[in-house]
């Protein structure tokens, strides 16, 4: 008997349509092709630490870090049932074929059951990247053995056990510094969640530090002989950097502190003796730079999820979790492919479903995207048929499967910007030729730049023109270097320095997938432009919504409700934490590591015994990490942690939150502890500072 195990009921139950003669069952459906069943999620979790010892049961800072010297799995309650009902099918079956999620951790919660029941049936993997009929024919039609994606199992793994050593170590070890400055919170540390709630509380210290500055720019309109054309000056660095003896003496200047540390000038008599004498005579000049270069511009890819959430974001306003929501319904109603997706590109097999896809989208009622679809020419073949590219699953993509309606507006627009990405995929380059030009003028370099289209392609449906900064304008007069030109007029623009953005839910996952441009050590930053973020595409909106919903960020209530702010709970932890906590380097190292783990490169212990080190010397560090005491509570003499009021039998005392450590005793004097008195004592008592497992 052929088994199929699905990731969900929802998948189960179109692989069973597929098998034909779908007959339902108690947990699996039975079918000419075989029986197919269904987990839902992960139905095994990892065990808490007191299940390895009884003594875990108590927080305490000297059993820490806990480290299992073999990992070990249960069921969830929730699943029990089902669980069993697989673990029976498993055991009658002769084949197994296993149909979790294309990515990484769809692998690991079918390989999970199937190593926690101990199976050695032989097992094959189905990669099903959508679940339109056609589809799913194609994939069972091409079966790979399972050992194919060992390594990739072994990267979940990594994954799950790294998580759990940081989280359960560090949570426990900041929580019980936070305990002993007077703090009641669980204060939780995850691998990922900590430095990307570390990148919000950093971002609202700039907002909050900012201060305005003016800055100056001076234009100049230039007459040439075939037309007019505006620059502007760029100070040269040996002026930012050096006396200006140019200047009248009564304004000679150390141009260091004209010039801020982004090369503006901010010193406004400064820029007006500049912009005067520009003004004045001689007003000749000449072009000492004239180039024009041919630029081609290739079509936006398909989405990942992480670019569609990004995408949506601007689009719409949609939080990841909306557009992950949103997407998972499109899959599941068969209109587009899998959505937890990583990749950007499509394999050359797909290609053959074009024609047949874009016939489909020239009948929504989407007018640019109806027009993208009829202008659509199959002759061109994007950057995006890339079989390299490729792992376990390819781009979000519309599927064979035409959109009939039943979705929301939000799964409507979804779709759209899904379908518009496939579609500019037939479509040529974007070709321009783009012109720069520098005019020497008075010992100083004015610049002006500008295109100009040769063929629209891609763009010609698709997105508005780039809009034009300050020193760009659409066309430049035809010139030659050292050609004269003359001045006919200056400008002094002012403008002011603008604090930095807050991060939106969708901009932060931008800036968990671009993590680093946020590292801090410059080495790191150079090794990680190319890392894949930190989190996947599966958990970065869960982990921004988790921070949401334990009260580290909220959405803003001004105008800009869709910005994220940190509370007061997030500043406490991050301050508590170090460096190496909250700043993302080791993450995104260790995310490039179980990449790399997952096509062959490390394994699974080495991961494991870096995390190990790196989880002992941070619960070394949180002994002697410095909170903030809550309410401004006193520290104790003999340990320097705070003191708690407490109520005993004979009354009010005072006692060392660093107990058992620290078994200090104080009376209660008119509300404060009596330091004074030589009836204090270091008996052995219990009082509620200690927290249980079940506060995680």
């Amino acid at each position: 008997m052929r088994l199929y195990i699905a990731e969900k009921p929802s998948m189960a139950r179109e692989i069973a349509n597929v098998l034909k003669n779908p007959q339902q069952g108690y947990g699996y459906i039975k079918t000419s092709g075989g029986i197919v069943t269904w987990l839902i999620g992960h139905v095994l979790k990892q065990v808490d630490p007191d299940f390895y010892d009884e003594k875990y049961k108590s927080w305490n800072d000297d059993d820490l870090p806990i480290v299992p010297k073999q990992w070990k799995l249960e069921v969830d309650p929730h699943t029990a049932e089902q669980f069993e009902i697989v673990k029976k099918l498993i055991a009658q079956a002769d084949e197994i074929i296993h149909a979790g999620d294309p990515d990484r951790e769809g692998q690991l919660l079918v390989d999970e059951v199937l190593d926690f029941v101990g199976n050695k049936k032989p097992v094959k993997r189905i990669l099903l990247n959508a679940l339109d009929e056609t589809s799913i024919k194609r994939a069972n039609a091409n079966l790979r053995d399972n050992q194919e994606f060992f390594n990739l199992k072994q990267s979940a793994l990594a994954r799950s056990r790294a998580d759990w050593l940081i989280g359960m170590n560090l949570s426990r070890a900041y929580t019980l510094a936070a305990r002993r400055a007077g703090h009641n919170d669980v204060f939780p540390v995850g691998r990922v969640k900590t430095p990307t709630l570390a990148l919000v509380v950093r971002r609202e210290r700039e907002i909050l530090d900012f201060k305005p500055v003016d800055y100056f720019n001076i234009r100049a309109t230039f007459q040439h002989a075939n037309g007019n054309f505006l620059a502007q000056w760029k100070p040269s660095a040996a002026l930012q950097n050096q006396p200006n003896e140019t200047l009248s003496a009564d304004k000679k200047f150390l141009s260091a502190t004209a010039f801020d540390s982004e090369g503006r000038l901010i010193n406004k008599s400064v820029a007006e003796d500049f912009a005067e004498k520009f003004s004045t005579e001689p007003h000749e000049g000449k072009i000492s730079s004239y180039k024009t270069t041919e630029k081609k511009e290739s079509q936006p890819l398909p989405f990942s999820l992480s670019t569609l959430q990004i995408a949506a974001g601007k689009a719409f306003g949609y939080t990841p979790q909306q557009v992950l929501d949103a997407a998972q319904s499109l899959y599941e109603k068969k209109f587009t492919s899998y959505p937890r997706s990583d990749c950007e590109y499509l394999p050359t097999t797909q290609f053959k479903d074009a024609l047949n896809i874009l016939s489909h989208l020239q009948k929504t009622e989407d007018k640019i995207l109806n027009q993208l679809a009829s202008h659509a020419d199959l002759k061109i073949k994007s950057r995006a048929w890339n079989d390299k590219k490729i792992s376990a699953h390819h781009a979000i993509i519309p599927t064979l499967k035409p959109m009939t309606g039943g979705v929301s507006e939000i799964e409507q627009n979804i779709y759209s910007l899904i379908a518009k990405n496939y579609a500019v995929q037939f479509y040529g380059l974007h070709i321009y030729d783009e012109t720069k030009v520098e005019v020497k003028y008075k010992a100083e370099r004015f610049t002006a730049s500008g295109r100009v289209v040769k063929v629209q392609g891609w763009r010609e449906f698709y997105l508005a023109a780039k809009s034009k900064s300050d020193d760009e304008i659409e066309i430049l007069p035809q010139m030659k270097n050292s050609d004269e030109v003359t001045c006919e007029n200056v400008e002094l623009k002012k403008s002011t320095t603008k604090p930095p953005v807050r991060f939106s839910a969708s901009s932060l996952v931008q800036g968990m997938k671009d993590i680093h441009k946020y590292v801090k050590n410059a080495e790191s930053k150079k090794q990680l432009k190319n890392v894949y973020g930190i989190g996947t595409e599966a958990t970065r909106a869960a982990i921004i919504d988790d921070l949401i919903k334990r009260g580290f960020l909220k959405f803003m209530k001004d105008k800009n409700k869709k910005n994220l702010q940190p509370t007061e709970k997030a500043f406490l932890l991050i301050d508590a934490l170090p460096d190496e906590m909250t700043y993302p380097d080791a993450t995104a190292i260790w995310e490039d590591k179980l990449h790399s783990m997952s096509e062959g490169d490390g394994t699974l212990e080495d991961f494991l015994a870096g995390q190990v080190d790196f989880t002992t010397a941070l619960c070394r560090k949180a002994k002697s990490a410095e909170i903030n005491a809550a309410n401004d509570l006193p520290r104790c003499p003999r340990c320097k942690s705070v003191i708690i009021k407490r109520k005993g039998k004979n009354g009010y005392f005072w006692g060392c939150s660093n107990f058992p450590k620290c078994r200090a005793t104080f009376n209660d004097k008119n509300g404060k502890p009596d330091f004074e008195s030589k009836k204090n004592n270091s008996t052995n008592f219990n009082f509620g500072g200690i927290i249980s497992s079940a506060d995680f």
